[in-house]
């Protein structure tokens, strides 16, 4: 299972920008908000597979492991399909899970894509 660390998000966060990756920069800020978010009411993200199964077609749209995808990935953004689709089983999660969480998370954490 894939997994993206405190170092991993902040990497992925300075690799995409609004102009030419927007969609990956959104991503990565639902997965890094739904990190924070399982942090606080959990042993934390690394520690809760659920979250982090739901995170995984996100974590796999951003996540890279050679140069060659790092250049591919800041070079072609996603389409807002793929977007919204690696979005919905955190949507799902979310909502299963709603008891769970703070008021206002699942806003917070989806706030960067519009859904």
């Amino acid at each position: 299972m894939k997994h993206m660390n405190d170092y991993d998000l902040d990497f992925a966060r300075s690799r995409f920008g609004r102009g030419q990756t927007p969609n990956r920069l959104a991503l990565v800020l639902v997965i890094d908000n739904l990190a924070e978010e399982t942090n606080m009411v959990s042993d934390g993200w690394a520690s809760w597979l659920k979250p982090r199964q739901s995170a995984q077609q996100a974590i796999g749209l951003v996540e890279s492991r050679t140069n060659r995808e790092n250049d591919e990935q800041e070079r072609e953004d996603i389409t807002d399909a793929q977007m919204l689709a690696a979005v919905k089983p955190i949507k799902a999660f979310l909502s299963r899970h709603k008891d769970v969480y703070r008021d206002g998370a699942r806003e917070r954490i989806l706030r960067a894509v519009t859904v």
